[in-house]
């Protein structure tokens, strides 16, 4: 097994270096038992990759019974194996308003600032750790068209009007940051507004600037193209891309006209996530018009010689845009095909531009 060793790309504006490529973990828990966890948490460090990303409200498909099971597994990771922690780069985030989900909160509509102290607090301790080197809001504690929703709302924003505003969000997270248990700051889910008011109001306060904004970027999702990426790079903060292989559907395991139940499929596909949980089939990632996106894309990258995978993480990988790519995996082959389409080539510029050509054709079905 080869080890990805790639030059580190620096994290916003701040001291910290993260590698290209980040292991995510919501999986851990659900999906994966704690015994896998921890081999693919170690395989990943054995290949080079140090960066990890988790929540508190993980593991995914959330429940009252799992929540902050993924911490867990991941503290009790770095305490049965003395002195890997400080080989990690660990970053974790704190929920939004949790609609639907009484268990995080009582179902708050908001997050007050002392609430923030005490998930940050809470995650310190089911991490096993003194500090937290990226410490995120999950999503925004106002609306925006975010997890498939396609338009700001202003109902639901007058109803989330009273919520902790970013200055107070801001203040927050600058105290953790000087009280030594958080290291830098970040966003998720996040649009072009918010990412300009956290980036105004700390440098009009002298508070802690937010780093990076981790937002789905994928093949059938590029809507950070719209905008956010010209925010980011003016103000000098990193994309954390989040679901590149568009929740396992360009892998191209679930490449069947037939859907994704479809009782014929491979043995990997029924296993997937999108056939197991019946919630996200009725979601962003399980739209027909995202499955016929997918295999457009799927179809293309055979056409030029790559698997579905390889031409869904190069897209990413070699994206200027992207500071560090996350990627969610079950099993030890699949992180390892995901670690090994780092070395796809180069994509060409007549690849790039008929994949823009879909994309002219069907915009961001994933949205």
């Amino acid at each position: 097994m080869s080890i990805i060793n790639p030059t580190k790309r620096r994290l916003g504006q701040s001291d910290l270096h993260i590698h290209p490529i980040c292991l995510g973990t919501m999986t851990f828990g659900e999906q994966v038992n704690e015994k896998d966890s921890h081999a693919i948490l170690a395989r990943s460090l054995e290949r080079g990759v140090d960066f990890m990303d988790t929540a508190e409200m993980y593991p995914v498909p959330p429940t009252g019974e799992k929540y902050t099971v993924t911490e867990t597994i991941i503290g009790n990771y770095f305490k049965a194996n003395p002195g890997v922690r400080q080989k990690w780069i660990v970053a974790t985030k704190v929920a939004g308003p949790a609609r639907g989900m009484d268990w995080v909160r009582g179902g708050s509509l908001n997050v007050t600032p002392a609430q923030m102290t005490q998930a940050c607090e809470d995650s310190l301790r089911r991490l096993q750790t003194d500090v937290i080197d990226l410490y995120q809001i999950h999503w925004p504690l106002r609306h925006v068209p975010a997890f498939g929703a396609p338009y700001f709302n202003r109902a639901i924003d007058k109803e989330l009007s009273s919520n902790t505003s970013i200055h107070e969000q801001l203040n927050a997270l600058s105290a953790l940051v000087k009280a030594g248990k958080v290291r830098t700051i970040g966003l998720s889910n996040e649009s072009p507004y918010g990412v300009m008011e956290f980036v105004r109001l700390a440098e009009q306060h002298g508070l802690a600037r937010i780093v990076s904004v981790q937002n789905p970027y994928c093949l059938t999702n590029r809507i950070v193209d719209n905008g956010l990426d010209e925010v980011m790079y003016r103000s000098e903060v990193s994309l954390l891309a989040y679901s590149p292989l568009g929740f396992g559907v360009l892998t191209g395991k679930y490449d069947t006209l037939n859907g994704l139940t479809d009782p014929s499929a491979s043995s990997e596909a029924r296993a997937g996530r999108m056939a197991l949980y019946e919630r996200f089939q009725q979601q962003r990632w399980g739209r027909p018009e995202h499955l016929v996106a997918a295999r457009r894309y799927n179809a293309l990258a055979k056409a030029h010689g790559l698997t579905p995978t390889q031409l869904a993480l190069a897209f990413c990988y070699q994206n200027w845009r992207v500071a560090s790519t996350i990627i969610g995996v079950t099993s030890l082959a699949q992180l390892d095909e995901c670690l090994d389409a780092w070395n796809t080539p180069v994509l060409s510029k007549e690849l790039l531009a008929e994949i823009d050509k879909i994309r002219w054709e069907m915009r961001d079905p994933a949205l």
